[in-house]
């Protein structure tokens, strides 16, 4: 009785051995190898005949996996969705022989995978090729290899990138000079989460700089500030080539958003003329200084109907 007790012990070592031997052999593999063997293994397609039964047999422990089928992607009865056809062999790869002793490899995503980013992200196109993907190839976020993962959560309820009042904070989350003017004192409401970064920016991409929404800068702020779209009888350069020649959309520490206070914004353009480049000695008592300073006078910055407005007055 002791013989065969220590026997089964031995087997056990052996197997538990065995089992960590291949997978310490998967995680040391090259990412090269890594990508060859999994190409290896969709040229067999050998698919589980039990699709994520199979999976679940060792993987029902974790929560993250479990959280799958609490989200868009678990649904077996919506077309579309991965547990409506290959179920987890979808994303992660024929089975193969990967459940007898978890030998042959899998797609993994996220910081951990070995995979590169253009692995991973092929996965998610080769389903996600609506337009909102269509310049993703020419996106700064493809370029510097960013991962869908790295956005988006697939294996849960709520994805954080869907959530109006979590998407900031995924994208701040790697943004952090736009995140610190977020909360200067003069700023859109981003903070709040009454606007988000995607009403301005697409972030798989577009054919605008910026990966705007819009084809343009004004196009985009005019989708809010349709009061400063015109046109105007008497308009303003600045205004009509860029808003973000006079504001910073971020946030800034002056009124309005402002990148300088006025004088100092307005001389940027208008040193040489005449009153406006005046040294302000003191403010409350000098028209360029107190109050609205040069918009005291030229209160149309941008941009006049009025017949009598060619200075922007009025």
């Amino acid at each position: 009785m002791m013989t065969k007790r220590i026997f089964q012990l031995l087997t056990l070592s052996v197997t538990l051995c065995l089992s960590l031997a291949s997978v310490a052999a998967w995680d040391e593999l090259s990412e090269e190898e890594l990508e060859r063997q999994l190409v290896e293994k969709f040229e067999k397609g050998e698919y589980s005949k039990k699709g994520a039964d199979n999976c679940l047999t060792c993987h029902r422990k974790d929560a993250k996996v479990m959280a799958l089928f609490d989200g868009v992607h678990g649904r077996s009865n919506q077309p579309g969705s991965p547990m409506a056809g290959l179920q987890c062999e979808a994303c992660h790869g024929p089975m193969g022989k990967h459940n007898r002793g978890g030998k042959e490899p899998m797609i993994a995503f996220g910081p951990d995978s070995k995979l590169s980013a253009e692995s991973q992200n092929s996965v998610c196109l080769g389903c996600h090729t609506d337009s909102r993907q269509q310049s993703w190839h020419a996106s700064i976020h493809n370029v510097e290899e960013v991962t869908c993962a790295e956005c988006h959560e697939v294996h849960a309820k709520h994805d954080p990138t869907q959530n109006q009042l979590t998407i900031n904070d995924t994208c701040t989350g790697c943004h952090t000079e736009q995140k610190s003017m977020m909360n200067m004192r003069s700023s859109h409401p981003l903070k709040w989460n009454r606007m988000t970064c995607i009403d301005c920016h697409s972030p798989h991409g577009s054919p605008s700089e910026h990966a705007l929404v819009k084809s343009d800068v004004n196009q985009t702020c005019y989708s809010c500030h349709a009061e400063k779209r015109g046109p105007f009888l008497w308009e303003h350069e600045p205004v009509t080539e860029s808003c973000v020649n006079c504001h910073n959309p971020h946030g800034s520490v002056n009124e309005n958003m402002v990148h300088y206070r006025a004088p100092q914004l307005c001389q940027q353009c208008h040193a040489e003329d005449g009153h406006a480049n005046r040294v302000v000695q003191r403010a409350d008592q000098d028209a360029f200084g107190a109050g609205q300073s040069c918009m005291n006078c030229h209160s149309q910055v941008h941009g006049s109907n009025h017949p009598v407005g060619a200075k922007l007055q009025r």
